[in-house]
This record gives structure tokens, C-alpha cells and sequence, in this order.
């Protein structure tokens, strides 16, 4: 059983439990325990919605709306020990209730801030990282990796691809988190041009020794495609034969064919194209099986399942090898994250291209922002990490089955603090450690003593409106945010394709960017050095403080480094 006082809190948790009082069932608040990720029935989410608008956060915190409560009770009217039991609302995980009233819009809820501000503040961490950690193994493999029949590079590799390979690279990040052991495919050849590539920005993908070879297993996975159920037989001049691989018999040369339709038909696999048909085995193909299998036999715990994340021009052809796959004998559960197309309206650019022209534009707009300082090894590892956030914001911000249209003229800018996009995120990131930088030179001037513990504060002095909703939006909800690719990948059913919600976090950093801007911008932090002053100033602290990691943790699953001053 959990701890109500050390369970962190849990917005689902807490729409549950609103939930179960609304319609009267018996306090069920879950005490889930480990390895359940906070997961929760969605039914009672429909008669409650956590408020997020500056506006609304004035007089509530949840609503559920007049619809809701007509549908539940006669004329709306909400019963008194229905109302009891939402004000007097306790469980694990749940946050505390300060008040609440029906209003014209509906049932609203006040939740106790000072509370929730105290407990948050005073452990932290367990905001910052998933609820629950969750096992198993998890390939993912990004098909614009493999060789077709050559390595890709990065003058060859399109933007389209380029975009899997980012989304694969964050998905890997996200899984591990949470506990999972992930398995990124293809290895490639260490140094060779496209690891390069991918180093710059910031993709620390799986290499091998240029003398390496999958020889074996590639001969592996002939013979088992040979000796599969669903091997095509052929009628030749000479009579009735099996294809086995690519032979030679007198003057002819027979190549294996694999009917893959029956694979996902016999097998019972939703999802896939039902005009796959047959399909000629060929040499890149096995290459690639090989690469899937060695990803999946040298994991070092059982792998569950496979994610292709590959792009729509793709689709097709990732289909085929992961049908090729399952005739082989593989019994992994194999999902399809697939990715919508790269448009760069009048202009076509590789993305070695790409990167070099948001690098000079990154470049150019700094110096005009910064002046003769930008010069220098410092300034070169800033513009980089700037040019990579730049370069993963526009290409993970959208929801991967939607276009990502890209403006790549020459004339245009990168902005260095308009509010959207990568740059303006590690802005913000910026800032926080400024502000730290400041306190800490005020503490060795005796201006300031260090921060007390949360414990020692009181929260009531964070009344300024900015301040709630940076807790309530963004540091309690963070932990669940991380937890959600996990939740998605272990949903039963389904079919072939998979939907990860892999967009989630670059929009989420943006939103708390804008927040955080605009709570800046409008109250100063470090105040005088008087000491009836430093409660308010170091509970702000503590919130900034909290801020600051949480920028860390998300951006390190974009695999991006805070930059700590600008």
C-alpha cells in the first residue's frame, strides 16, 4: 500500500478520484503501486477537465461542466453528499482540495496551493522522472539507416528521412526513462560520414568497426526465409522446383519469393496493406533482417517488440520486411510509427544542406543579436547546440503523421527569441541559470544566505498567478508526460501502426517557455537584500530552481545540453 503524505501527486489520479465522488461510487483511489504507471480508466476523465489558461487558473482548477452535471442529476442540482465528498477528497496521489462551488459553467474545484506547493517543491525529484519503471526490451529500427544497397549519407539522406531518424533518436530516450532496454538499428560504420553527421547533432547512434560484418546471420536469415511455410514454389520449363535463394540451375537463376499475404492473414496481424502479395527476396532485404535480428539477440533482456519508425514514402516497402521478418520465424510484436513528409516549398535540400544552412543563419543571427563576441570556441559549441534545437524543433514539434513544412530560403532568419522553436527554449533554459548565476555571486558578496529547504518556507507568499500555473501545468504533470510513449507501446490492439504522441515533449517546452517568459518578464526575483524579504524571494527560488531541472530532464531526451548563458 502507498503513502498518502510521500506519493507524489498525479493529475489522472486526481480526476479519478474527482470522478468516482461525482457519481458515487466508493473511494477507489488506486493505490497502484510499482509498475502500474498511474495508468487509469478513461471514463471518468469525461466528467472533469483539469483547467490550463492563466484565466480560468483565477477561480479554478478542475471543472466539471453543466453538461455533465445535467446528464448525472435532476436539473444539475449537485447533491450535498455528493459535494462532501469532492471537498473532503483525500487518496494517493490525489492533490488536496481547498474548496469548490457550482457556478453557471459548472462544478468548479479550487485545489489547497499552499499545499501543493509545499509538498512539490519540497521533493522534487520524484516529479521529474516517470511514475513507475516499467521492463522489457525494445528495438527501434529507422530503416533510412540501412544500406539500399549503399550506406546512406548525408548528402543522400532527405529531409523526410532525416525527421525518422530525430524521432527515433528522442523515442529512444523517452523509452529508456522508463525503464526499458532499447535496441537501436542498423549498427553503422564507426566514423564513417553519416555517424558524423548524426554527432553533430547531438545522435549518439550505435556503430560497429569498419572491418565488421553481418555474414552470418545474413546466411541465417536466407536459409530460415528458405525453409518457411509461406515460400513461394515455382513451375519452370524443367518442371516443378523450389526457389531457394538466388541459385543457379543450367542457363537459369531463381530467386526466392515469399507470400505475404498469407503471413499477416495466417497469422492473424492487422493492419497491414492487403496488396503486399508476394514478394522477391533480395540482398539489401536480408541485410536488413540480419540487422533486426542481431538488434534483437543482443539485447540484453527479452525484446517484446519492434517499432520501424520509418517515413510514409516508406511505409510500403517497412511493411514487406517486417512480413519478411515474421515468415523467418520472428514472433517479436512488430509497430509502425510512420512519419508524414518534410516540404520545403520551392527549394529541394539534402539534409546535410539543411543542417549547413540553419547552421550560417544561426550564425548570422547571433552576431547580428551579439556583436563582435561571437567568436571563438564557446561561441562555435553554442551555435551548434542552437543549430541542433533549431533543426529537432521543426522536425519534432508536429504530430509525426502530419507534413512539416520548412522555410529554407537563404534570405530568411533564425530568430534568437521569437517564442516558438528550439532556440527560444534554450533561451529560457538560458535565463534560469543567469538568474542562478546572480544569486550565487549576491551569496559570495554576504548579499544572500543559501536557499533553506522547502520544508523551512512558506509557500503562501507564491501568490503572484504565474507562479501556480507554472507548478500546475508543467512540474506536477511532467512526470506522467514522460510516462505516455510506454503507456502507448503496452496498449493491447491496435494493428500495425502506432501512435506515440512523440511531438509531446518540444510542444510542452515551448508552452512552458512562453509561461516562464512572460512570469519573468513581469516579476523581479532577486529582490533587495532585507531579510522580511528573502521567504518570498526564496520560495520563488525554489520554484525556479525546480524549473531549471525540469528543462534539463526534458531536454536531455531531445539529447540537447543546456547552454548556461547567452
Amino acid at each position: 500500500m502507498e503513502n498518502i503524505d510521500e506519493t507524489p501527486f498525479r493529475i489522472t489520479r486526481t480526476v479519478q478520484a474527482l470522478g468516482s465522488a461525482l457519481r458515487g461510487e466508493p473511494e477507489n483511489v488506486p493505490d497502484a503501486g510499482q509498475g502500474s504507471g498511474d495508468r487509469i480508466s478513461s471514463e471518468p476523465e469525461k466528467l472533469w477537465f483539469k483547467e490550463s489558461s492563466s484565466k480560468n487558473l483565477q477561480n479554478r482548477d478542475f471543472l466539471s461542466p453543466t453538461t455533465v452535471l445535467n446528464t448525472l442529476y435532476a436539473d444539475g442540482q449537485v447533491p450535498p453528499v455528493v459535494m462532501g465528498r469532492v471537498l473532503s477528497l483525500k487518496g494517493c496521489g490525489v492533490l488536496p482540495v481547498a474548496g469548490g462551488e457550482v457556478m453557471g459553467e459548472g462544478l468548479r474545484v479550487r485545489v489547497d496551493r499552499i499545499a501543493a506547493f509545499q509538498k512539490v517543491l519540497s521533493g522534487v525529484s520524484a516529479y521529474l522522472k516517470p511514475p513507475s519503471q516499467r521492463q522489457g526490451g525494445v528495438v527501434l529500427n529507422c530503416p533510412a539507416l540501412h544500406p539500399k544497397p549503399n550506406l546512406p549519407s548525408p548528402d543522400t539522406l532527405t529531409l523526410g528521412q532525416l525527421r525518422t531518424v530525430l524521432l527515433t533518436d528522442h523515442l529512444g530516450a523517452l523509452l529508456r526513462r522508463q525503464g526499458f532496454t532499447v535496441s537501436c538499428c542498423p549498427v553503422l560504420p564507426e566514423d564513417s560520414n553519416i555517424i558524423v553527421f548524426l554527432r553533430i547533432l547531438g545522435v549518439d547512434w550505435p556503430s560497429v568497426p569498419v572491418s565488421w560484418t553481418n555474414d552470418e546471420r545474413e546466411e541465417k536469415m536466407l536459409e530460415a526465409l528458405q525453409n518457411s511455410p509461406y515460400k513461394e514454389i515455382e513451375e519452370t520449363d524443367g518442371g516443378r522446383r523450389e526457389s531457394e535463394g538466388k541459385k543457379m540451375e543450367g542457363e537459369k537463376e531463381w530467386t526466392l519469393r515469399v507470400n505475404l499475404k498469407r503471413v499477416f492473414q495466417e497469422e492473424q496481424l492487422p493492419g497491414y496493406d492487403p496488396s503486399l502479395g508476394t514478394c522477391t527476396v533480395h540482398r539489401d532485404s536480408v541485410s536488413h533482417l540480419a540487422q533486426l535480428d542481431r538488434a534483437t539477440t543482443d539485447c540484453t533482456v527479452s525484446t517484446e517488440t519492434a517499432v520501424h519508425v520509418t517515413s510514409c514514402q516508406d511505409e510500403f516497402r517497412q511493411q514487406q520486411i517486417a512480413m519478411l521478418w515474421r515468415a523467418s520465424g520472428a514472433t517479436v510484436t512488430q509497430r509502425h510509427l510512420v512519419c508524414g513528409p518534410v516540404k520545403t516549398p520551392g527549394s529541394h535540400l539534402s539534409a546535410a544542406q539543411y543542417l549547413q544552412l540553419r547552421r550560417v543563419q544561426m550564425k548570422e543571427a547571433s552576431e547580428m543579436k551579439y556583436g563582435e563576441q561571437v567568436k571563438g570556441q564557446s561561441w562555435d559549441d553554442i551555435i551548434k547546440v542552437m543549430t541542433s534545437a533549431t533543426v529537432r524543433f521543426e522536425l519534432l514539434s508536429t504530430v509525426h503523421m502530419s507534413p512539416v513544412t520548412l522555410d529554407v530560403q537563404r534570405e530568411g532568419s533564425v530568430s534568437t527569441k521569437g517564442p516558438r522553436g528550439g532556440v527560444f527554449v534554450m533561451y529560457n533554459c538560458a535565463r534560469l541559470h543567469t538568474l542562478f548565476d546572480s544569486y550565487e555571486r549576491g551569496m559570495e558578496k554576504g548579499l544572500y544566505p543559501e536557499i533553506p529547504e522547502g520544508s523551512q518556507l512558506d509557500f503562501s507568499a507564491l501568490k503572484e498567478e504565474g507562479e501556480w500555473l507554472l507548478l500546475f501545468n508543467y512540474l506536477i504533470p511532467f512526470s506522467e508526460l514522460l510516462d505516455q510513449s510506454g503507456q502507448a507501446l503496452e496498449c493491447d490492439g491496435g494493428g500495425a501502426r502506432v501512435n506515440l504522441k512523440t511531438e509531446q515533449i518540444c510542444k510542452f517546452l515551448v508552452s512552458l517557455s512562453k509561461d516562464f517568459s512572460s512570469y519573468y518578464n513581469r516579476v523581479h526575483i532577486l529582490g533587495e537584500p532585507l531579510p522580511h524579504l528573502f521567504n518570498q524571494m526564496f520560495c520563488r527560488l525554489q520554484l525556479l530552481r525546480a524549473l531549471r531541472e525540469l528543462y534539463h530532464r526534458a531536454l536531455d531526451t531531445l539529447h540537447l545540453p543546456p547552454i548556461r548563458q547567452l
